[in-house]
Order: structure tokens, then sequence, then C-alpha cells
């Protein structure tokens, strides 16, 4: 899932769940002062943020666009995407192919991704190349232009990505089911590729149009961080960006989720090694850092899925995998802390040999009932806390993963001093609160289950082998 992707790059929880560092692994010495990042807003709307970080020569430019899966309509899905892939096919100045050999050309890398939420398009390149990457940036934002023969070879590629992420893995088929039953009126039920029905049927048309809807100054932001000056970026903003035409952002019309009233389940078949149980909760989201409500509880249940699954030997590890009578051969626990749409607590578990797929969502959920009953320790919450700290304090080291941060942020309509508003909120997380949230947001009316059932795998079989390199 991953799309779930795929980023979530911009997950917080995906860096709950990894981290390996401690605070006390941090350097002996006082860390560098990191200089705070700005944010301007064009005469046309666009919003310009930057980050100065001076440790190297180098830079990264992103430009973010709010618009994603989430804002498609049904019979187009997977139309951001697919627009995403048309960026690289030029405009009157800029050939098919030739953005990325004259990207390569400066020293650089680039690529783009669509999420739920959002569009991304980023360059690392040495500082001093900023100006060249602005000019084509804001050339393809302006005036991309293709010819439909173009788009007719490049929807293969996005339906050969399709194949080998989606229809070749059997997980990941599970959980675009699972979402889309989870979700009834929220677009959060489509796959970010799209549904493959809706790709053979899609035309060059759909695709101009969502550009020409979406890709307008106000609903986009720059970021560069890096070895830079911000008045100096603003300069170049001005020259490059400055003279894109304004236009309104379309209005979003609200697509609330019906409140749902029992047990939803779904089964998937699909050649496999294992069965697999995904559970899904439906779960608060936060959207400020204003103390008290959902956002409490946003912040509490990330905290709860770190107890259960955030280092090698939690909770769930310990209770399920391990030991004679272990049921389960792995687990996992994620929370989506935050989204421009609703969002989801995430358990799962493949089953031990002569377990059941019954046996591990039960014994799931026996674990979060153990912590609605008891609650958390304090060494527990110690725990998890330094490790996330710890992971935000080595992160800032990467100024790629600051221009996503501050991206990101944006994105949300959170401040840029998310990342130090994130870490005073989580600090102040008390384990009542971790308790409370165990006990609130796990019953029948908010959870979906979806199962895979394993077929036979066919031993002749061989992998895809994809006539196009894929760009992700």
């Amino acid at each position: 899932m991953k799309q779930l992707q795929r980023l979530r790059s911009l997950s917080f929880l995906a860096l709950l769940a990894t981290a390996a560092l401690t605070l006390q692994a941090q350097s002996t010495g006082p860390a560098p002062a990191q200089a705070k990042a700005e944010q301007f807003t064009l005469s046309n709307g666009l919003t310009l943020i930057v980050k100065p970080d001076r440790r190297a020569p180098t830079a990264v430019h992103m430009m973010w666009v709010r618009v994603g899966a989430m804002d498609e309509v049904d019979g187009t899905s997977g139309v951001a995407h697919v627009l995403e892939h048309m960026m690289f096919k030029g405009t009157a100045d800029v050939k098919p192919g030739e953005y990325s050999r004259r990207v390569a050309a400066l020293g650089g890398r680039e690529n783009a991704f669509t999420t739920m939420d959002a569009t991304g398009y980023f360059q690392q390149i040495p500082s001093d190349k900023l100006e060249d990457v602005m000019r084509l940036e804001a050339d393809r934002f302006a005036k991309n232009q293709w010819a439909d023969e173009e788009f007719v070879r490049e929807l293969e590629v996005v339906k050969e990505e399709r194949r080998q992420r989606t229809e070749d893995v059997p997980r990941s088929m599970l959980y675009e089911q699972l979402r889309g039953v989870a979700y009834q009126a929220s677009p959060y039920r489509r796959p970010v590729v799209g549904w493959m029905s809706d790709l053979d049927a899609m035309t060059p048309q759909d695709a101009r149009d969502f550009y020409r809807r979406w890709y307008v100054p106000a609903n986009a932001a720059v970021v560069v961080a890096g070895d830079v000056d911000p008045a100096a970026v603003r300069r170049l903003a001005e020259k490059h960006y400055g003279s894109l035409q304004a236009r309104p952002v379309p209005a979003r019309k609200p697509r609330a989720e019906p409140e749902q009233a029992g047990v939803r389940r779904l089964e998937f078949k699909a050649p496999a090694e294992q069965a697999y149980v995904g559970m899904a909760f439906k779960v608060p989201q936060l959207t400020s850092f204003e103390p008290g409500g959902d956002n409490d509880d946003a912040l509490a249940l990330t905290v709860l899925a770190a107890v259960l699954d955030g280092y090698s030997g939690a909770r769930l590890d310990r209770a399920l995998t391990q030991g004679p009578n272990r049921v389960a051969d792995s687990v996992g626990a994620g929370n989506g802390l935050w989204g421009r749409g609703p969002q989801l607590f995430h358990l799962s578990g493949v089953p031990a040999p002569g377990k059941t797929p019954a046996e591990v969502e039960a014994a799931l959920r026996a674990e979060v009932a153990k912590v609605a009953r008891d609650g958390v320790t304090e060494a527990e919450l110690q725990r998890v806390k330094t490790r996330w700290i710890a992971s935000e304090v080595y992160k800032l080291d990467s100024v790629m993963n600051q221009a996503r941060e501050l991206g990101g942020a944006w994105i949300m309509g959170l401040p840029l001093d998310t990342g130090d508003r994130l870490i005073a909120r989580l600090r102040a997380i008390t384990g009542e609160q971790v308790k409370a949230v165990a006990a609130k947001y796990f019953g029948d009316d908010r959870l979906t289950i979806g199962v895979l059932l394993p077929l036979p795998v066919d031993p002749n079989r061989k992998p895809r082998t994809p006539a196009t390199p894929l760009r992700h």
C-alpha cells in the first residue's frame, strides 16, 4: 500500500516506525544552529518558502501543487498521476525528454511524485544552478504541452506501473480494495495510480483539462532549501515565477464520509505464500497545533502506534510473534497523523503456521484492548518519544528532507515551524491520553477488515519485465 504510498515520505508515521537512533547517539558537541525558513507570497498568489542550510554547496528546489488523487472525479481516476508524467514531456521550448537531460547536465537529479493530497516535482542541484532549474520549472508549470502520441505512449508506462506495483502484489491489491470499502464518499477510496478501466478510457484532453484547472500559481508553492540566500531566491522567484498568469483556484466542495455502523469485511484471493490480515480504523487527523479535541487524539494515536510497533520488540512483536504459542510471523501498526482527507489507523499481521486470520485479528485487537484497560508505562512513553525526537534531529541532516517537510506542511495548511511544534506537542502527550484513545477509536463501528486468502503460486511464473523503465 503506501501509496500510500510512497510517500508517505511525508509520513510522520514512517519515521516513528523506522527510527533506530536515540538521543544518546547524538553528537557530543552542540548541534549547529538551523536557520529559520522564510515564506513569501508573489503577486500572482504563488507561495515561496526558503530554508538556508549552508553546510554544502547544494540546493533542493521543489514545486508543490495542492492537487492529488483526492481532487479527481469518478471516471478519471489516476489523471493527477498521469499528468505528473506528462509534465516531463515538454513545452514549446523544451522537447520531450530534454528536461531531464538538462537537469542532468547541470550536475543534478530530478523526479516527481503524486499522492492523495499533492503533486510534487523536485531537483537537487549545485546551488549555483538554482536559476537554471527555476527557469525550467516555471516554463513547464505555465506552458506544458505535448502531442497526443506522447500521451498514448506514456499512458502505457503508467499502466505498467499499476501492473507491477499493484496488480502483481497481492497485499497492494488487498489494501487498494480495503480503502475502497472503508471509504464511501471520501475520494480517498480511489487509488492514486487509478483504476485500470479509467486508465484504459483516459484521453489526452482529460489530462489537459486537469492541468488547466489546477496548475495555477495560487495553488502552488516553490520550496528552496540549501546553500542559498532568501532575498536572492525571492528575486529569482519574482523573475521566473512572478510573471505567471494569476487565476483563481477552483472551489472544492466538501465530501464528508458518512458515519459507519458496523464492521465492514472483505476477502481477497490471490496467489501468495501466506495469508494476511489488514485492519483499518477510522480516526481523526491533526488539523492544527491547538491543544484539545481531535488534535490531541491524533497525536495520542500516533504515540499508541509507536508503543505497539515503533521499535524491535515493541508490544505487538513481543506478544504475537514470539514464543511457542505465537500467532503471527509478523505484525504492524501505523497511524495516519495528517492529510487533506480522513485518516485510518492500521493494524496488520501474517498468521504463523497453523494459525488463522481470525486468530491474528483477535490477537491484534486484544493488544489494543490491553492498552485501553491497563494503559502504558512511563518507560514505554519515554522510549518512543526519545526515538522519534532523535529521528527528527537527524532528519535535518538532509536538505531534501527539510524541503519535503516544509512543502508537506504547506499542503496541509500547517505553519513553517511544524517540526518544532510537533516535537513540543508529542512530548506533552500523557499515558492517560494514550489509554483513552485506545478505548475510544477501536470499536466495530470504525473498523474495516481485509483478509488475503492465498491461492497456490505458479512455480513457472516469471516476474514481469517492463518494456519501458518506470519513472519513479
